[in-house]
């Protein structure tokens, strides 16, 4: 017993060094667990993904279970900055590497990818994928091939398996791709969004192979990453980086009325991005093209967001108000519930608080046009 509480206190000091305090595999804080195989310390969920590979990794609890001398001993002589420096040696930068808030697919391929596959080689000229497609007007998914190119940095993708020429050209300068595995209703389920000609146009994606759609993903990012380095050849790797996958900050459903503001109100799914300043809304969460945009500037340039409606507007089924003012006109919306309400005030006062970037005026002199 004396031998034991000797063991699992050694760990939890060593879980407790600066390289060794988070998950080796998504960043989580204090990591429980470990595998001895692998010598890295891990959070409990992405403990239970290693399990996914015993003859590669095996765990144990650093507080409940029994750890041998020997394996203590590997564990103090290596641990998380060691493994790093072996299995995450050449990452590209396109890479997307988990989060502990990100979806189970991600972090899985992750850790197949540094552990089992220990991939991580050069980039292609083209990438192929097959992928199940949403239908643009219905919820059916059908088989379309998708084909990334790095030399013309777009994604084509076809109807028919011998067909030459694509249902659609996708120009990587507006692309975006992130996972959206509960609208979509799939796991592994990705959601592409680009520019077609001034509206946003969405494809909705999955595989059921977690492999297939992470490195489609990553395929994505890398492609975009050239183009963004060759149309801004001065800048840095790392300001890069963080524009190859826009999150949206806020997404969910509320009301919405017209200009003159004694318009019906219609229940709409708003989508916020903090990275290009936009509101987009659509009918429903699943559509293929939105109904409308609202750019967002900051303060100074006459956009603001209060609670409530200063004017008197034809009453829908909610009534906790927002207004967004914006130098051309107020908008009027209404959420279902006050935690609603104030989440989309803190996304909206978050955009407006942001400074523009050189490449948000033109779109603020657009919208002005």
């Amino acid at each position: 017993m004396a031998n034991l509480e000797r063991n699992n206190k050694i760990l939890l000091d060593l879980m407790r060094q600066p390289w060794n305090n988070t998950c080796a595999d998504c960043g989580a804080p204090e990591p429980d667990w470990a595998s001895y195989t692998l010598c890295v310390f891990l959070c409990v969920n992405c403990s239970g993904m290693h399990r996914n590979l015993p003859s590669i990794s095996k765990v144990k609890s650093i507080r409940l279970d029994h750890w041998q001398d020997s394996l203590v001993e590997a564990m103090s002589q290596r641990g998380n900055l060691a493994a790093k420096a072996t299995y995450e040696k050449c990452v590209p930068a396109f890479i997307y590497r988990p989060e502990q808030r990100d979806c189970v697919v991600l972090k899985d391929q992750w850790i197949r990818a540094k552990y089992e596959r220990r991939e991580f080689i050069g980039e292609k000229d083209t990438i192929e994928a097959t992928l199940w497609k949403k239908g643009k007007n219905n919820r059916h998914f059908l088989k379309r091939i998708f084909l990334l190119s790095h030399k013309d940095f777009t994604l084509r993708y076809f109807t028919k398996q011998n067909s030459r020429v694509p249902k659609t050209v996708i120009s990587m300068k507006e692309l975006n791709a992130v996972f959206q595995p509960e609208k979509i209703g799939h796991a592994h389920g990705l959601q592409i969004s680009y520019l077609q000609e001034v509206r946003t146009r969405n494809i909705f994606v999955y595989h059921e192979n977690g492999q297939v759609i992470v490195s489609f993903f990553n395929a994505i990012r890398a492609t975009r990453l050239a183009y963004l380095q060759k149309k801004h050849p001065t800048l840095r790797q790392s300001e890069l980086v963080p524009q190859l996958t826009r999150h949206c900050l806020k997404e969910g459903y509320m009301e919405k009325t017209g200009p003159t503001q004694w318009e019906p109100f219609k229940k709409r799914w708003f989508t916020l991005c903090a990275l290009n300043r936009k509101l987009l809304y659509y009918k429903s969460p699943l559509d293929a093209t939105e109904l409308g945009a609202v750019f967002i500037g900051t303060e100074s340039h006459g956009y603001l967001v209060l609670e409530g409606s200063r004017r008197h507007s034809r009453g829908g089924r909610w009534h906790c108000a927002i207004t967004l003012h914006s130098p051309e006109r107020e908008f009027v919306f209404m959420c279902e519930q006050e935690l609603e309400q104030q989440e989309w005030l803190e996304a909206f006062g978050k955009v407006i608080g942001q400074p523009m970037t050189p490449e948000d005026y033109p779109k603020e002199r657009k919208r002005k046009a």
